[in-house]
């Protein structure tokens, strides 16, 4: 296994804010709004993938995806995260038909507590777009390509939409802040760079789907291992 990275955000999630994470993706229409987008596309890439049968969903915060993993009969799911408090927290929160179906573990992706080619794909939602360490990035795909037996399914920010380029105005007024810069834990990543990191740790390239294309930075991919 990779040597354990502690990420300076990793001691965040408490209880406190594992239930302020639980409720934040329920707050307004945009927020509903933008979870069933989540949900959808999470659906979709899991349908490309070819419906895995046994699935690590890390990390898995709140369990928000749990209802949509569980929707395909005899599914195994795994469910994990750096956070004892969010696992707790996803546990009492999600229907309790769903949570009989789910494995929970905590650890880190670093440093996955499985097996080789443990599970056929890993759900990796909205966590590489705060890791702006190239290193750091390479050790997590390199851990994900080891338990996985098939593919892995990730999402990030990218470049190339409105969004990112009103980041990019926006970061150049704050790099005259030093303060921001020690702060800064979400990182837009060049799509070309993303996909030369992928092909690195072992993978190919399946399928790319946009949150909203040409205005979002979320994009999720399908990677396959070669």
């Amino acid at each position: 296994m990779s040597r354990s990275i502690k990420l300076p955000f990793s001691d965040k999630y408490d209880e406190q804010h594992s239930q302020q994470y639980l409720t934040k993706h329920k707050q307004g229409l945009w927020r509903r709004m933008s979870h069933q987008r989540d949900i959808a596309i999470g659906r979709k890439a899991l349908e490309r993938a070819g419906n895995p049968q046994s699935v690590l969903d890390l990390p898995c915060g709140a369990g928000r995806f749990w209802p949509m993993l569980a929707e395909q009969p005899g599914r195994r799911i795994i469910a994990a995260d750096n956070s004892s408090d969010m696992l707790a927290t996803a546990r009492k929160a999600q229907p309790a038909d769903v949570v009989a179906r789910v494995t929970t573990m905590q650890t880190s992706v670093f440093a996955i507590d499985l097996a080789d080619k443990a599970v056929d794909s890993v759900f990796c939602m909205r966590l590489l777009h705060h890791i702006g360490s190239a290193e750091h990035r390479m050790a997590m795909l390199h851990e994900l390509h080891r338990v996985s037996r098939d593919s892995v399914i990730v999402s990030l920010w990218v470049d190339g939409n409105f969004k990112s380029w009103r980041r990019k105005r926006l970061e150049r007024k704050r790099d005259q802040d030093p303060s921001w810069k020690a702060q800064q834990n979400r990182f837009v990543l060049p799509a070309i760079t993303a996909e030369a990191e992928f092909r690195a740790a072992g993978f190919t390239v399946q399928d790319k789907l946009d949150f909203l294309p040409g205005y979002a930075m979320w994009r999720v991919y399908v990677l396959r291992k070669k």
